[in-house]
């Protein structure tokens, strides 16, 4: 049974993508996504909870087409409504990564990613892995 509404997010800022906008993409989850999106946002309330500020959903769903026009991997969880990539509202990118870091010690999730490209940072938040595991893993990426 899903959970209530978030408390904070909404299904916009999930689906919300600049790239969609320019090539005209149709980015639209099915009831099924809608329910894993649902999850994470309560997922992404705790965390936006813990945090006492604002935190900013940089890229959330993203369907094949849109998977592919962002450069994401084939398996990518954005793809099953199970991971969104996040920043601090405030601007403190190195003070909220440490934040998470410890934050997530004791929570259930799948995958807590460092993301870096070029002058551009996020935190890659993916709540199940494509197979529904929850294996805690903690790393980063430049590219």
């Amino acid at each position: 049974m899903t959970k209530s509404k978030p408390i904070y997010f909404d299904l916009e800022e999930f689906l919300t993508s600049s790239v969609a906008r320019q090539k005209s993409i149709e980015n639209l989850p099915s009831w099924y996504i809608i329910e894993h999106l649902n999850d994470l946002g309560l997922f992404l309330d705790e965390i936006r909870m813990a945090w006492g500020s604002g935190i900013k959903v940089t890229s959330g769903y993203r369907n094949d087409r849109l998977n592919s026009a962002v450069g994401g991997v084939h398996n990518s969880c954005h793809r099953l409504g199970w991971a969104a990539d996040i920043v601090p509202s405030n601007g403190d990118y190195e003070g909220f990564l440490r934040f998470i870091k410890e934050w997530a010690k004791n929570k259930a999730f799948d995958q807590i990613i460092e993301e870096r490209n070029g002058k551009s940072k996020w935190i890659h938040i993916g709540l199940h892995s494509p197979t529904g595991l929850q294996r805690r893993m903690l790393f980063k990426i430049e590219k």
